[in-house]
């Protein structure tokens, strides 16, 4: 308070205002002004405080209620860690599957640029009559021009009667091609070797045959090397047998009974230089979508401006096969996922029992003081706890399996840590769901009724 004199008055005199306050501002209402600020900030304060008791209070009622019981603790945490385990696992399987699948098309020739020559001209009896085939030189300038390509072949399709012995004679196809051509699709020499370049330049009267034509004929494959046949009367040596690596089920030009030989031998038998079909392989199957524009590009340029040229390529196939392979994944994974459900059912039914052991304990509890707020999260965060628990376990063995398979094998499993994201997330998710009827009970019973349970 504030004194000030009064030179007509004995005594001091008290100001009206020691504050300062303004004068439409009267005691009462500066006392009450005053008072709500202290009691705001005094509550603010306690609830501050009171929420960090609150959680620190959770965590360790929690631990001691899994001390007390470590054994109904542990074996409600193994559904949870079989069921994470088990969509990690799932996961795993749908990659490897994938990569494997993905990698047999890639034997067909993923990578592999496929142009024939479609015709041209305005009607159909131009096309016939004006033919506008592929070249050597096509193939040529396409190796110079195009980067990335790193073999090529011309494939000259002919029907030839070729005998069997014993005065049977089949329709047999024989393909034309360049030594290029076993890179191109991935050929499996079995007994012998396939044409070379020089083999190729010095037209050597050579073939290579499929495992059904040596057979067939010659009953095995290591028999039919070195085993002449003739093809409109010319003789031909067999100097290799080949397989394709996996079987594209009639995708390529090779029938069951092919026969192979050098192009400038091939050649000679059609008497002109222009074939229908050239293959290109590219460094790697991304290149190959902007190859095949670049490749009819280039081819286009060289030949009538009516004229037509298809690119064909499998990277249409190899990214069907992989959205196959991922819908597979997530429906297998949405299999595994009724682990975590079970997991989960049996969380709650742990979280029943364990309330009713420990009804007093409850009562106790909002005897003194606990809001319906605080025993749920109490009982919500033992769910919690046990469930991820469990799925940090089950992620350590889920990944347990492919990254010692990667380290004492060489094949190279593949592991995604999105499924480890997945996993956890779908392990907490879990322990609140399952665990929110279990605490809502014990938050809403009665103290009294709960002081009197037996």
């Amino acid at each position: 308070m504030r004194c000030t004199f009064d030179p007509q008055l004995t005594g001091p005199r008290i100001s009206p205002n020691p504050w300062n306050t303004p004068p439409h501002l009267g005691m009462q209402e500066v006392m009450k002004t005053l008072e709500e600020t202290r009691r705001r900030g005094f509550e603010e304060t306690l609830l501050s405080a009171r929420q960090t008791m609150l959680m620190s209070e959770i965590l360790k009622l929690a631990v001691d209620s899994f001390k007390a019981s470590k054994t109904r603790f542990a074996l409600t945490a193994l559904g949870m860690v079989i069921g994470t385990a088990s969509v990690i696992l799932v996961v795993t399987i749908g990659m490897t599957g994938k990569q494997y699948v993905q990698h047999l098309i890639e034997k067909i020739g993923t990578n592999t640029v496929e142009l024939e020559y479609a015709g041209g001209g305005a009607t159909p009896s131009e096309r016939v009559l004006y033919n506008d085939y592929l070249t050597r030189e096509d193939e040529q300038v396409v190796d110079q021009e195009v980067p990335g390509v790193i073999y090529s072949s011309p494939v000259l399709e002919m029907h030839e009667r070729i005998s069997f012995g014993g005065g049977m004679v089949r329709d047999t196809l024989v393909l034309g091609v360049s030594p290029d051509y076993e890179q191109i699709r991935n050929l499996v020499i079995t007994p012998g070797r396939f044409f070379d370049q020089t083999d190729d330049a010095s037209h050597l009267h050579c073939a290579v045959v499929t495992q059904v034509f040596a057979r067939d004929r010659y009953g095995s494959d290591d028999a039919a090397v070195g085993q002449t046949f003739q093809i409109q009367g010319i003789p031909f040596t067999i100097i290799g047998v080949f397989r394709e690596a996996v079987d594209d089920f009639g995708q390529s030009e090779i029938a069951q009974e092919t026969v192979l030989i050098p192009y400038s031998v091939a050649r000679y038998f059609t008497d002109r230089e222009t074939v229908n079909q050239i293959y290109f392989s590219m460094r790697s199957m991304s290149e190959v979508p902007d190859a095949a524009k670049e490749i009819v590009r280039v081819v286009a340029a060289r030949h009538r401006p009516n004229s037509v040229y298809i690119p064909q390529t499998l990277t249409a196939l190899i990214t069907t096969a992989g959205e196959i392979a991922n819908a597979l994944t997530a429906v297998l994974v949405l299999v595994a996922a009724v682990t975590l459900a079970v997991g989960g059912v049996g969380i709650m039914n742990i979280m029943l029992a364990n309330v009713r052991s420990r009804i007093r304990e409850i009562g106790i509890r909002k005897a003194l003081g606990a809001t319906y707020r605080e025993i749920q999260l109490q009982f919500l965060a033992e769910a919690v706890i046990i469930s991820l628990t469990g799925g940090i376990l089950g992620t350590v063995v889920g990944l347990m399996i492919p990254l010692s398979i990667r380290f004492f094998t060489n094949y190279a499993i593949p592991f995604s840590w999105l499924s480890v994201v997945i996993a956890l997330t779908a392990a907490t998710a879990v322990g609140v769901v399952f665990g929110t009827v279990p605490a809502t009970r014990a938050a809403q019973m009665d103290p009294v009724e709960a002081l009197k349970y037996e």
